[in-house]
């Protein structure tokens, strides 16, 4: 990626500048002429994107069905192909952008906050450790496996390692050279990580309903459930039969969520880059918020110290749950734990739900003001918010409908009717909470009194009526610097400035417990169903009512998406909390 030929913004306005200077009789390019020029790059882009996605979605989902002609190995080939790309892409982005001084003009200081590459990196761990289990699994048998069994592993870790570096130090660039190349090569990215995605969430779902139904269901599901991955028409001789296969084996799979999780996370800041090329940003008018992130300083704890217990009693709800499911045949330990994961359930999302209103209370009295500034990070951040959310809204209708029409109804019905109610309110509070505080101003712009109101926090008074014999008329013994334009300062106006302060800081030091209690709630409602908690597969009463093809494809579809809001939200919760 060279400097010699620039296709971006950067080139067209210093051509501007040229022709008026050396060349006055010929007119610039129009500024609509440069919009359409941009969308059609951007058109370009995206139609690459979605024809790849929809070819990786289609070999994906065949891959699913044993009676398919599309093997595993097929989807492996097509994931290692554009990882392979995307990592010389990544490598000629680098390499191109560092030879030339003019390539990054601006950077946007809302995209990629450290707190999020932070949770990239945390899951790009957990993801190389994931990818070596994989590895020590088809490692077991690979005399009768397909070699890019081995290899897909392998490459998917050093895609991880090299795309966590290039959104580290990347993540903010607003590109300013190459920008179709860089649009496609974006996209490419993009897409590869929804199709890595959608590749882990097909194969961790199959193997959790097959967990799950593998008592209730027929054989000829239960065999649809099991999909045989191995090349050779033996399945004995590729079987896991030593412990340390199934360590691995097992290992793999518990580090599914992490992977998936990572994948998002980087498409949603691959996407921020992508919106962000040839983007010149007005520092007059984007506001830079240098925020720095105190977690123990000028709070009360109660947020924390509640989002702490709700945590661990979460995770002692899922480990007793998982025990008395997956352990216990008899149908009383099951109902025990259904009563107990939908009681846990009911308590922590009414809480979610008052406090989501509380904080929305609050925002009607914060004097700060809303930031209409172009946020693409802001944006994206909305969208995802906003999508994530159909999918739990979708298990939860269908499991309304079937609660209401199915018969008889017992306490669990009950309880998981409650459960889903609580599950939307809880969702559209949320959101709303969190789109309006990314919607505000930090707490650093919300002065009113501007430069004469450090002056009065300089001193210390007793008596308010000895500050009114300091303060004259003209404020020329308190501001020396009316005499230069500065507006008169009067004592009514220094009462109001040293006591509004208190209000706003009250204010703000509840809006961050809010934040805090909901990010930690959120964490346990993340881990809970990533980590093998489906009572939408233990009920009995909405697989009875969809049946057994039906309802695993409406939970395999929408769940993915529910897990996803949870960890989404809690990024978005870490933002607010700190903008608070």
């Amino acid at each position: 990626m060279g400097c010699g030929h620039k296709d971006d913004k950067a080139s067209l306005a210093s051509s501007q500048i040229v022709s008026f200077s050396h060349q006055p009789h010929q007119p610039p390019s129009t500024p609509a002429s440069k919009e359409v020029w941009k969308k059609g790059g951007r058109m370009f882009s995206v139609l690459l994107a979605v024809h790849l996605a929809l070819l990786a979605c289609t070999l994906v989902s065949s891959g699913a069905f044993e009676k398919i002609a599309v093997h595993d190995y097929d989807v492996f080939f097509l994931l290692t192909v554009m990882m392979l790309t995307v990592i010389i892409w990544i490598i000629f982005y680098l390499v191109g952008t560092s030879r030339c001084p003019d390539a990054i003009l601006c950077k946007d200081s809302h995209a990629g906050p450290v707190w999020l590459r932070g949770g990239l990196i945390l899951f790009a761990i957990f993801s190389l450790v994931m990818d070596v289990f994989k590895i020590g699994y088809y490692s077991s048998f690979y005399s009768c496996l397909s070699a890019i069994k081995i290899i897909y592993p392998i490459v998917q870790a050093i895609f991880v390692v090299v795309q966590t570096y290039f959104l580290w130090i990347s993540a903010k660039d607003c590109v300013h050279v190459h920008l179709n190349v860089t649009r496609c090569g974006l996209m490419l990215t993009l897409t590869t990580n929804l199709a890595v995605w959608m590749s882990a969430v097909t194969d961790e779902s199959v193997h959790k309903a097959h967990s799950k139904l593998k008592k209730n269901v027929t054989e000829e599901i239960f065999r649809w459930l099991l999909k045989a991955g191995m090349r050779s028409s033996s399945a004995e001789e590729c079987n896991c039969n030593s412990q340390i296969c199934q360590i691995f084996k097992n290992g793999y799979f518990w580090l599914y969520p992490f992977n998936i999780e990572y994948s998002l996370f980087a498409s949603a800041m691959v996407y921020v880059m992508w919106k962000n090329v040839g983007r010149f940003i007005d520092h007059h008018s984007h506001h830079i918020h240098h925020l720095k992130f105190r977690l123990f300083r000028r709070t009360f704890f109660v947020g924390i110290v509640l989002g702490l217990i709700i945590l661990v009693s979460g995770l002692g709800v899922l480990i007793l749950y998982e025990v008395q499911v997956n352990s216990s045949a008899e149908s009383s330990k099951k109902s025990q734990a259904l009563t107990m994961y939908y009681i846990f359930n009911i308590v922590c999302l009414g809480l979610m739900s008052l406090v989501c209103i509380g904080g929305s209370v609050v925002y009607r009295f914060d004097k700060r003001d809303m930031d209409r500034h172009k946020n693409p990070t802001r944006t994206l951040d909305v969208a995802l918010l906003m999508g994530a959310a159909l999918g739990q809204y979708a298990i939860s209708y269908y499991s309304i409908v079937a609660i209401v029409a199915s018969t008889p109804r017992d306490a669990i019905s009950a309880l998981n009717l409650t459960y889903a109610l609580l599950m939307i309110a809880q969702h559209t509070f949320q959101n709303i909470f969190i789109i309006e505080g990314l919607h505000r101003q930090p707490p650093k712009e919300d002065h009113k009194h501007d430069s004469h109101q450090k002056d009065l926090y300089g001193l210390t008074f007793v008596n308010i009526n000895a500050v009114s014999l300091r303060v004259p008329d003209s404020g020329s013994t308190l501001a020396p610097s009316a005499a230069s334009g500065t507006e008169a300062i009067h004592p009514s106006d220094l009462v109001r400035s040293l006591t509004a302060p208190k209000k706003m800081n009250w204010r703000r030091k509840f809006l961050r417990e809010i934040s805090m209690f909901l990010l930690l709630s959120n964490i346990i409602l993340w881990i809970m169903p990533a980590f093998g908690a489906r009572p939408q597969f233990d009920n009995d009463t909405e697989l009875n009512f969809y049946g057994d093809s039906m309802w695993p494809a409406i939970v395999d579809i929408c769940l993915p998406f529910g897990i996803f809001y949870r960890m989404h939200a809690v990024a978005s919760l870490l933002e607010v909390y700190i903008m608070s």
